[in-house]
This record gives structure tokens, sequence and C-alpha cells, in this order.
């Protein structure tokens, strides 16, 4: 045991390390939002308070069950219809709302769906009948957070579909079962597993869930507790209600993270299998299957569509002129690529850790591996737990106590907020495949006596480059349009593109703002697609 720990041990420091780096920023924070209260008593909270409690549950319960609704009839249909062309196209293109952002992809529903989208105009002209502002309160984030993680759930779900041996569709079929009895007896007990992982997930996402309720929500009757604490801060400046808010959250989304770690799975970022399923479907069953993907595909497609016709009708010599454009555009891509890689760094130092506390060769059957694996994994999960709004509360009370520069303050608290947004997903990438190097080399690395840089140039980055592309990808695309830190310390000083766009669409500068949509889109999209290809993998194949 002590000969296996010396061979490792400089694997299992730096992420230990990082763990407590990520530990003890969270009591900092967590002490200073609780310090900085001014007799705050939490038996006494005010009916508005439990009113947001309420409303906060509600819709992110309907807004993951939705969701998983939605997406679960998805994969079935995209599992069981995989001879069309383009299938490999369209399910990378579901896979990439994971990393649209949010503010895009309100723009583009708005666009559409809106009092002045584009099915109140078709609806007046053939029917003179207009729908309304129905996407504005609780209808419109629903249609928001299915549209986003409808279809993360159904990509997950296609890979539970295809795992599914071929053997147990063949028995089903030669027992005569009906399309019923297929679902509940061969593909619902492979499904149900993966379904409590991306529910809990879909449900802190959406409990915590910020730019889509604040411009959607319409009103404060469908405000959530995280665009409450941004009111309280930003409008009202009533720091004591905005601790409250907070300190609230930080609780429920804490017990939430430790009640569903049980359920999480990995990520993953293979492609998905092309091969058809030995069951020829009745026709009815052939046509509903091919109707929910055109449905769900068009209803996912039009919004970008819309951002792409609107965007393109900008006057892009006078956006690329503006100096807070200019200023935005460099803030962002700096920004995110920092943020990517220290998340690539601290993501492949933890996982590295994990591994050696998850095999038994290594320290498995040490006494304290168990709950020593357990507190790397939480100290990764810190944003589930922390949302980037209750992080910036902290930030910005700790500038009130600490003075220096707000473009300081402002840069490491959205490097902060970055990095631990993307590192879950970063995790739940590289851990699984760390593991699997590790299980497969060790032996022959332990026997050649390799040097942690041999072992990293020709053991680990020929079988990783693949994730580490996708990691720095998806990082990349997190920061680039997150909202939520940017909305506590932006200014004209200060800016990202989101909060650029924010800005341009609360002074109705439409024609910018389509202009600045298309492309925070276009980057986006881009960084999903090619980044992966700079470290010699590639994400989207068929």
């Amino acid at each position: 045991m002590f000969k296996n720990y010396q061979r490792i041990k400089f694997s299992l420091l730096p992420g230990t390390l990082i763990s407590l780096t990520l530990l003890t920023f969270a009591f900092v924070l967590f002490y200073t939002l609780y310090t900085s209260q001014e007799n705050l008593v939490f038996t006494q909270i005010e009916p508005r308070v439990w009113l947001l409690l309420k409303f906060t549950v509600y819709q992110a319960f309907l807004s993951t069950l939705f969701s998983l609704v939605v997406g679960m009839l998805l994969a079935w249909s995209l599992a069981h219809q995989a001879k069309f062309r383009g299938r490999s196209w369209l399910v990378a293109l579901f896979s990439s709302s994971l990393v649209l952002p949010t503010l895009i992809v309100v723009f583009g529903l708005i666009t559409v769906l809106g009092r002045n989208g584009w099915v109140n105009q078709v609806s007046l002209y053939l029917f003179d009948y207009s729908f309304g502002a129905y996407l504005y309160g609780l209808g419109g984030i629903l249609v928001a957070h299915v549209y986003l993680n409808a279809s993360f759930a159904s990509r997950s779900l296609l890979h539970s579909f295809e795992s599914i041996p071929k053997e147990k569709y063949k028995l089903a079929k030669s027992l005569n079962f009906t399309t019923f009895q297929r679902f509940m007896y061969v593909e619902w007990p492979v499904l149900k597993p993966t379904l409590l992982s991306i529910a809990s997930t879909i449900f802190l996402l959406c409990f915590t869930s910020f730019a889509i309720v604040l411009v959607l929500g319409g009103s404060p009757a469908y405000n959530t507790l995280e665009v409450a604490i941004y009111e309280a801060v930003k409008l009202d400046f009533d720091i004591a209600m905005a601790l409250k808010l907070a300190l609230i959250q930080l609780g429920l989304t804490t017990l939430l993270v430790v009640f569903s770690a049980n359920f999480r799975t990995h990520i993953s970022n293979l492609k998905t299998a092309t091969q058809a399923i030995a069951w020829e479907e009745k026709r009815e069953v052939k046509y509903l299957q091919r109707g929910i993907i055109f449905l769900f595909t068009l209803f996912f497609i039009l919004p970008l569509f819309a951002i792409v016709v609107d965007g393109l009708g900008a006057d892009f010599s006078k956006i690329l002129q503006e100096k807070l454009f200019i200023k935005s555009f460099f803030t962002s891509m700096g920004l995110a690529t920092l943020s990517s890689i220290i998340t690539l760094l601290f993501a492949i130092l933890l996982s590295d850790a994990k591994r050696n506390l998850s095999l038994r060769y290594r320290l498995e059957d040490l006494p304290f591996s168990k709950l020593f694996n357990i507190v790397l994994s939480f100290s990764g999960n810190l944003y589930l737990a922390i949302p980037s709004l209750i992080m910036g509360l902290g930030f910005f009370l700790l500038s009130q106590r600490y003075e220096a520069p707000l473009a300081l303050w402002s840069t490491v608290a959205l490097l902060t907020a970055n990095v631990l947004m993307s590192l879950p997903f970063a995790q739940s990438v590289l851990a699984p495949a760390m593991q699997r190097t590790a299980q497969r080399y060790d032996r022959l690395v332990f026997s050649l006596n390799l040097t942690k840089i041999q072992r990293w140039v020709y053991v680990e980055y020929p079988y990783l480059k693949s994730s580490l592309g996708y990691v720095f990808a998806l990082a990349f695309c997190f920061s680039l349009g997150d909202l939520g830190m940017i909305a506590l310390f932006g200014s004209d000083e200060f800016s990202t593109l989101p909060w650029y766009l924010y800005q341009l669409m609360g002074s109705y500068r439409s024609s910018d703002a389509s202009g600045v949509a298309l492309i925070l889109l276009v980057i986006t999209l881009s960084a999903f697609i090619f980044l992966p290809k700079l470290f010699g993998g590639n994400h989207v194949k068929d």
C-alpha cells in the first residue's frame, strides 16, 4: 500500500489542494453572507418570501416534468427511427442546447412566439386572431426551460436506448410484445436510473434559473428566488432581503445537491449509434415517431432561424464600431478563454485524485477513501449548490469590505463563477474517462516506470484528447453565455456580450440586439464545433 501511495502521491496532492481551496472559498462565501446580516430572523419569514419559494419550486417541478416527458418521447422516436439522412447532425444540434446562451434562446423565442412574433403575425394574417402576450409568465418560463432541457434529456436518454442489447429486442419480438409492452419490460428498466439523474440535474438548473425568469417572468408574481435576489441588490438596494433570500436558497440547493448525488450519471461526448433496432414498427407508430421528431426539430430550429433572419438585417458596420460592443467582445473572449483553461486544469487534477480513491490496487481500500472521494466530488459540484447570483452577492459584499478596483473584483468574480459553473460538467466527462485509462494502462506504466510527463504524453493525452476538447468547448461556451454574475457587476466600464445584449433588449434597440444575438450565436456554435478539433478530437461525428 505504501509503495502504491508513493507512486500516485503526486497525482493525489494537487487535486486535494484544489478541493480544499474550493471548499475554503465556499466557507468564506457562506461566512460573508451570514456575518453581513443584521438582526435577520429566519423564523419570521414574510409571506412574500414564502410565495417566492413556492413559485420557484413549482416552476422547477413543472419544467422538469415537461422536459423529461418531451425528452423521453424524442429519444424514443430517434432510437427507433435510425434510418434517415441527417440524423447524426440533428442529434448534434440538440446537443448544442447545453451550451446555447439562455438569453439567445429567450431572444429567439420572443421573435417566434412573442406578442409581435411570427406565430401571432401568421395567426393575424390567416385568422385575424392574436394569441396575445402568452409568452410572458409561467407559460413562457416553461417553454424556454423545455426548449433547453428536453433536448439535453433526449441526448442522454438516447444513449440509454442504444445501450440496450439487441438480443432483448429480438426476444421481445419473438414473444409478440406490443409497443407498450416492449417499452415497459425492455426499455423502461434501462431508462429509469438515467431519468433520476437527468431529473435531479434539470430540477437544479430550473430552480436556479435566472435569465429566462428575468426576461420572461413578466411580473413580480412570477419571480424566483434568484431574480428576487437580483432585484433586491440591483434595483432596491435592500441588502438585508437579498441576504435572507440568498441564505434560504443556499440551504435548499445544498440539500438538493446532497440528496441527488446518488442519482448522478456521466455526460457522454461520444457519438450516438446509427444501427437500427431489429424491430419494424407498425405504420401508425412509425408515423407518430416521425411526427414527434419533426415537431420538436421545428420547435428547436425556428428560434435559432429567427435569430439568423433578424440578425442579418442588422447594421453590423454600426454595431462593430460601438465602443461598448468592442469592450464587451474582448472581455467575453478573454474571460471565456482563461476560464476554460482553468476549468480544464482543475477537472484533470480533481479527476486524477478521484481515481486514486476508486481503484482497488491504488487507495480504494484505505478507511478514508470513500469519504475523501465524496468530498472531492462535492467540491467539484459547488456551483449546483451555490448559483452564480448568490456567489455574486458574496463578491459584492466582499468588495464593500475590502477596497480594490471594481474591474478587479468583477474579473475575479466572473472567472470564479465561470470555472465553478463548468466544473461539474467537466468532471462528468473526464472522471470516468481518466478512470478507464488507469484501469487499462496502470500496470504497464508502473512496470515501465514512466514519469508523470511521459505518462501524460504517451498514455493519457492520446486517450483523452477528444474528451479534453469537448470539456474546453463546454467551458468556453458556458462562460461566453452566462448572465448571472455580470448582472450584479455589469456596467459601461465592465461589460460582456450577454450583458450588452440584455441592455440593448431593455432599451428597445431591437435591430442592434438582433445583430449582437447573431454574433453571439455564431461564436458559441463555432466554438462548440471547432474548439475540440484543436485537441485532435472531434465531438460531432457520424
